[in-house]
């Protein structure tokens, strides 16, 4: 087939593509044509992958989101392979926003490219982990860490030795502004917000862990995956509590009118908010809960924190991850200063970055990027490197005799 022949193929599917959207999205939707690249990309890329698909795929292509694997959700530390990781949080979230963006005639392009990367600035150990990282920065005067501003980072700044990956800033926005732990009524979104303003708030989401939780999302489809990140974690972390033992299997553990409300199995959960959120949003330029479904939200999210998430069984750890955490931090800051390794995974990390990612970063963001984005067993792996004496095995190898 010759070139001219493929070009008006091209061209066709992109202009039925175009009239598909414009036919069938709200118009509170953002359109693929719409998407603006963070940088300006000379190549010209084929119509079959929209803006916003395009960035589903640069995105489950990164280092960082293979690094989902072995991250924690909520539960560390326990040996049971049925608790939800991030990996599969992500995916929950993916899925119940396009369920409610469907219903509302929202671009799932986009929406599915913002949940998917949307905590992939999670360190080790899940929120524990980042209040740690904070407080180091804190300490060392470097600003402040939250993970959806860390997550726009590696996407932006770490990825491909420090180039980054060029996304819109429709997805990189739903990435910073998802704040899945604050829940409000009613989100709003800023739709004529620019490239330099989102950058303004990403730079002020790396100085203030408060301003981090504070952005306004660009477009009704970030607003849809940030209450969706709520509806993924809030049924499913109490079904794994429930799996570990932390709190008890029986309906009565569950805020009364909390259950009255929600139902007390994740399904029943999260069948009651996707359809509230649908019928409190239809046709509207926000997204919003019902009055009664979001006051029981609240009352079983204060449930969750009271009783999982700072439920001091599962914190008995927190003093190790604490001590670890700051070790590490200090050994690798160490390593950077006197180049010399004892970590021969943090050389590699510096060996394979541009020079000017190293000039533009101070010696304790360089090793907080690093500590961010380790797995859980990498963490581990590390320390214990770094601590516990090793095994010579059976011998010494030859290269050691005298």
């Amino acid at each position: 087939m010759d070139k001219m022949l493929r070009d008006q193929i091209s061209a066709e599917i992109e202009v039925r593509s175009q009239e598909k959207e414009d036919a069938y999205l709200s118009g509170y939707a953002c359109k693929s044509r719409d998407g603006i690249r963070l940088s300006k990309e000379s190549k010209q890329y084929s119509s079959f992958r929209p803006t916003f698909f395009r960035d589903t795929d640069r995105i489950i292509h990164s280092r960082a989101y293979a690094r989902y694997i072995d991250k924690t959700q909520v539960f560390s530390f326990f040996q049971n392979d049925h608790i939800t990781h991030r990996v599969l949080h992500v995916q929950f979230v993916a899925k119940i926003a396009r369920v409610i963006g469907r219903a509302l005639r929202l671009n799932e392009d986009l929406i599915e490219a913002i949940a998917l990367a949307h905590d992939i600035g999670h360190p080790p150990f899940g929120h524990d982990g980042e209040a740690e990282l904070n407080e180091l920065c804190a300490e060392h005067t470097i600003g402040a860490f939250a993970h959806n501003a860390q997550s726009v980072r590696f996407l932006i700044e770490l990825e491909n030795r420090g180039d980054g990956i060029n996304l819109s800033i429709q997805v990189l926005d739903g990435i910073l502004s998802h704040n899945g732990e604050r829940l409000q009524q009613k989100i709003v979104y800023h739709p004529q917000k620019s490239r330099k303003e989102f950058l303004r708030e990403y730079r002020d989401a790396l100085r203030s862990q408060k301003r981090a939780l504070s952005i306004i999302p660009m477009t009704l489809e970030a607003a849809t995956v940030r209450i969706s990140d709520i509806i993924a974690y809030i049924g499913r972390d109490i079904d794994d509590a429930r799996k570990v033992g932390l709190i008890a299997k029986t309906r009565s553990a569950l805020p009364a009118r909390a259950e009255k409300v929600l139902g007390s199995a994740n399904d029943r959960i999260i069948d009651t908010l996707v359809k509230d959120v649908i019928f409190a949003s239809y046709g509207k330029p926000y997204i919003a809960l019902s009055t009664t479904v979001f006051e029981a939200l609240r009352e079983l999210k204060e449930f969750n924190y009271r009783n999982i998430y700072f439920n001091p069984v599962i914190k008995k750890e927190n003093a190790k991850v604490r001590h670890m955490f700051r070790f590490l931090f200090q050994r690798y800051l160490e390593n950077y200063r006197s180049r010399q390794y004892t970590s021969e995974a943090f050389g590699h990390f510096l060996a394979g970055m541009h020079a000017s990612y190293l000039r533009s970063n101070p010696p304790e963001r360089v090793v907080i990027d690093f500590i961010a984005g380790m797995t859980d067993k990498f963490f581990l792996n590390e320390y214990a490197n770094m601590t516990l004496p090793r095994n010579f095995g059976l011998r010494l190898p030859a290269s050691h005799e005298r």
